[in-house]
């Protein structure tokens, strides 16, 4: 008597689904594997994208996958459809051009999608998103050195594409965010402000949003007073979405993302979530967020694996975690990086040389901190707020200086392995 084909199905085909779907392959050689992405590309990684535009990489770069034949070789079937309902009661899976999938287990890692320009006229020529492969493809065959660019948005990605903007050469104009600064989701004042004066002194141009009225065909930034400024290309950045609209009667609780425990389960037996599309346990503030990083995605599809194959394995939490490198300037945030209630801050500027470090503190823990400028403790600051050793006669030391976090970590470190 043969054993019953587990059937697991994966919708989305990012960082989360591969890794799910290699965890499973691993454990069971002949389990069915159904992974259902939207394009028709080889799985990749968005966060390489900009590293793709400014010609650090070739499109095969950008594959999390560099080996011909790798899901083929693994069995596992890679589907490009979109998915437009999931039946929870009848553990079923419907796609867009008729086809159904039964599953025993589902991974839901759909991501995110880009957000609507604020402005009208988006859908004019010449005005493009920066979130898939083909819309890489298509500001590539728009890139010329000298042609002007406008990049609306001053986030996370937004920065990365200012790098390979400026490589190409181009002209290029920013449109910051509603606060004015770059950046303003993942660093304080002091560091966005930072940032948006490195970008002006490489010659980028800076703009408010409210001093823009529409998008006009050309394509052109209409202004408040009605002058219009020509671009050769309009590059919208302005935020992401998750992808949870399918799941509308699916029963699947939803808030700003999929709603999971720390099993990396939803609220409906035999479907998980992961990726960017989760909203789990959040390390620092122990609430749910979504964190849109791919290592964070990468655990999930891991963890949530194990879990679908009926292991117990459990997710501890996403640290808020940014590296972030805008044209040669590296700047980071770690957990709590604005600070928390009743807690102490130390910062340490150097304006003129563009180093900035802020630590902040709850007790005697370290819970957040932003750099600008200065890497050489990149991995010392996650260490010590991920492992929440208490600092003890260093917390003092590093209000007074905040470059000594390599001495505070070694000295604690010590403590610890000497069980003190």
């Amino acid at each position: 008597m043969s054993l019953q084909v587990k059937k697991y199905v994966l919708i989305g085909a990012g960082p989360a689904s591969v890794r799910a779907a290699e965890t499973l392959r691993k454990a069971d050689p002949n389990c069915s594997i159904t992974m259902i992405g939207l394009e028709r590309e080889s799985p990749y990684s968005r966060m390489a994208l900009p590293y793709y535009l400014s010609g650090m990489i070739e499109e095969t770069g950008t594959h999390l996958r560099k080996t011909a034949g790798h899901f083929e070789d693994l069995k596992i079937q890679h589907v490009h459809a979109k998915v437009s309902r999931v039946d929870s009661a009848q553990y079923t899976v419907s796609l867009d051009n008729g086809d159904c999938y039964h599953y025993d287990k589902l991974l839901i890692a759909t991501g995110s999608r880009p957000a609507n320009s604020p402005f009208p006229g988006a859908d004019n020529d010449g005005v493009v998103n920066c979130w898939t492969l083909e819309d890489g493809r298509q500001i590539l065959a728009s890139l010329k050195p000298g042609a002007k660019v406008a990049l609306l948005g001053a986030g996370f990605v937004a920065s990365i594409i200012i790098e390979a903007m400026l490589k190409k050469g181009v002209d290029l104009t920013v449109m910051m965010g509603r606060t004015g600064r770059m950046v303003s989701r993942m660093m304080d004042e002091t560091a966005g402000d930072m940032i948006k004066s490195w970008c002006e002194a490489k010659g980028v141009s800076t703009i408010l949003p409210a001093s823009i009225a529409s998008i006009e065909a050309g394509p052109a930034l209409k202004r408040d007073d009605g002058s219009l400024t020509q671009f050769d290309l309009i590059i919208v950045a302005t935020g992401v979405y998750s992808n949870i609209e399918f799941l509308a009667g699916s029963g699947v609780e939803t808030d700003n993302g999929i709603l999971v425990d720390a099993g990396l389960n939803t609220n409906v037996e035999g479907i998980y979530a992961a990726g960017d599309v989760a909203q789990g346990l959040d390390f620092s503030t122990g609430g749910q967020s979504v964190h849109a990083i791919q290592p964070t995605a990468v655990d999930h599809g891991r963890i949530a694996a194990i879990n679908m194959m009926g292991g117990s394995a459990s997710y501890k939490g996403s640290l808020s975690m940014n590296v972030l490198d805008t044209s040669g300037l590296v700047s980071t945030s770690f957990g709590s990086w604005g600070g928390v209630d009743g807690g102490e801050t130390a910062t340490m500027l150097d304006k003129d040389n563009y180093k900035y470090i802020r630590l902040n503190f709850k007790g005697d823990l370290l819970v957040g901190a932003i750099t600008v400028g200065r890497t050489e403790s990149i991995g010392v600051l996650r260490g010590l707020i991920q492992s929440a050793v208490p600092l003890g006669e260093w917390k003092e030391k590093l209000i007074a200086d905040p470059t000594l976090i390599m001495k505070a970590y070694l000295a604690q470190s010590m403590d610890v392995a000497r069980g003190n």
